[in-house]
């Protein structure tokens, strides 16, 4: 019985100490469709094109669908307050942490939009899944236009896959060095060991 009542006013205790449930589950579903699009453009290389067109399609689907979801997630966020950080955190490392989750907000926006409109160049729609269709964006069909945007969407990919590396190791510093709970924030179960 007491233990049960320790938990619970621990839980309690908890709360607003982590992201909402919502939050947490958007951050993980686009962080997962990242990923899978990360994976779908490396294995395409090797690809014959007919399979390379149809990989490629579902890579344009899940560009759209991070989009979706992506400005979901910044609106949750415009309305709904983040966790503080962790008590022991340098102001450096706090500084750091804004920086990256700007420049993650930012790109998880830029990106999809870049690919849209790459592909919108030769007028295509986008084909999400075959459940609905985004339309071409008004970019007109030069092809240097095309050249651009590609080079764009390229460019900040990879400072996508720097960022993701920083903000995993990050992560782990904070569970396995200074053992605070910054992950914690995002990972609720890791607060309940501690």
């Amino acid at each position: 019985m007491h233990a049960a009542k320790f938990h619970h006013l621990r839980m309690l205790g908890n709360q607003g100490l982590t992201y909402s449930r919502v939050a947490i589950a958007l951050h993980w579903l686009i962080a997962l469709l990242i990923i899978l699009n990360f994976i779908a453009v490396w294995v395409a290389e090797d690809l014959p094109r007919p399979e390379r067109i149809e990989l490629m399609a579902n890579h344009k689907a899940i560009g759209i669908t991070v989009l979706i979801l992506s400005i979901l997630r910044i609106l949750w966020r415009v309305t709904h307050r983040a966790p503080p950080f962790d008590r022991s955190l340098a102001i450096w490392e706090v500084a750091l942490a804004r920086i990256v989750h700007a420049l993650f907000y930012f790109l998880i926006i830029a990106i999809p939009l870049t690919g849209w409109g790459m592909v919108s160049t030769g007028g295509d729609a986008v084909s999400v899944f075959g459940l609905f269709s985004v339309p071409a964006l008004p970019v007109g069909s030069d092809k240097a236009t095309g050249g651009i945007f590609h080079e764009i969407h390229e460019v900040f990919g990879t400072i996508m896959l720097v960022l993701i590396g920083l903000h995993l190791l990050g992560a782990l510093k904070h569970q396995f060095v200074d053992h605070d709970a910054t992950m914690a924030r995002m990972v609720p179960f890791l607060r309940a060991r501690r």
